[in-house]
């Protein structure tokens, strides 16, 4: 039942009936939710150790220890606290899907890939083979800057406590805050990735997201004070920051690749309802190859014969 549909296809160019579709598509969704059940289920045998990495750094930064109760060296601290009966099991499943999502990526990232592939032509293939092969690690740096950020928010957010007032952080709060800023940074972090497509398919330009540069800066800000939590500055700035560099990064690729189509193309970056320049510049005339006579009509022929006298319209004779 779990054989792709896509081995039994004869055609060269990949083409199937819409059920045989349908069925693949049906046979990689199994595989994928088969594989992330595995890593879920492999993933709760180690939930404690996970989730002592996830909180590691947040409890050296303002975790509570050595009996203090509001401060830590001078700073507020806080407690880690569960509420009700089933917390601990629910923090148990949600870092358990959390990581079995994250361990089975490539096995899904396989089987979308290979729904995808037969579908796209030689060049589209290198070129998605090339953003999944940069996708992934520039994906991996911006989760990681969230992990790496979070404990320092944590302390500038918990400054703001009042005096002699004890903090208490919910686990479910932090592990959806730690898994929201994750996925937003590492989203986040696809930015110039999707831009080079859009240079590349001809949507965009190299020069024009040169002009946007001030308006992206600003929109990336805005972005990063939205996407950080409370809005911060550090890290605001820490994210909006790398953004801007990899935006720069993607202009200039796109100023590269714009330069290389202009060598074979000349009109490549001319708008649809641009006309391209002429060249009236005039060319050169060879030699002017003789053309053959036409043959002579019936009446020329028997005038010929006559003596070369024809009758003109008026009555008149002419000699031809």
């Amino acid at each position: 039942m779990l054989k792709s549909a896509r081995k039994q296809e004869k055609d060269d160019e990949g083409r199937m009936p819409l059920l045989d579709h349908l069925r693949e598509l049906r046979n990689r969704l199994l595989k994928s939710v088969l594989a992330i059940v595995i890593a879920v289920i492999v993933a709760a045998f180690f939930q404690k150790e996970i989730f002592e990495f996830l909180m590691k750094p947040i409890l050296d930064s303002v975790g509570c220890k050595n009996g203090a109760v509001t401060m830590i060296n001078g700073r507020p601290c806080a407690e880690m606290t569960t509420n009700g009966l089933l917390s601990p099991f629910t923090i148990a499943l949600k870092v358990s899907l959390m990581a079995g999502v994250l361990v089975a990526t490539p096995v899904w990232l396989y089987q979308l890939w290979g729904f995808v592939a037969p579908g796209l032509h030689k060049q589209e293939k290198r070129y998605s083979i090339a953003f999944v092969a940069a996708g992934v690690p520039l994906f991996v740096a911006g989760a990681y800057l969230a992990y790496a950020i979070l404990p320092q928010t944590a302390q500038i957010m918990l400054g703001f406590t009042p005096d002699n007032v004890k903090n208490l952080l919910p686990l479910d709060d932090f592990l959806d805050l730690i898994t929201r800023m994750v996925i937003v940074f590492g989203l986040a972090f696809e930015l110039p990735l999707l831009l080079i497509l859009l240079n590349l398919t001809g949507v965009l330009t190299g020069a024009r997201m040169l002009r946007w540069w001030r308006g992206m800066i600003v929109g990336l800000t805005a972005f990063a004070a939205i996407a950080t939590p409370g809005g911060e500055p550090i890290s605001m700035l820490l994210l909006a920051g790398p953004l801007a560099v990899l935006y720069f990064v993607a202009v200039g690729f796109s100023l590269l690749n714009d330069k290389r189509k202009r060598r074979g193309d000349p009109d490549a970056e001319l708008d649809d309802d641009e006309a391209s320049s002429l060249d009236l510049t005039p060319e050169t005339v060879g030699a002017v190859e003789p053309v053959a006579s036409r043959p002579a009509l019936p009446e020329q022929a028997s005038g010929e014969a006559d003596g070369g006298r024809t009758h003109g319209i008026n009555g008149y004779d002419d000699i031809t």
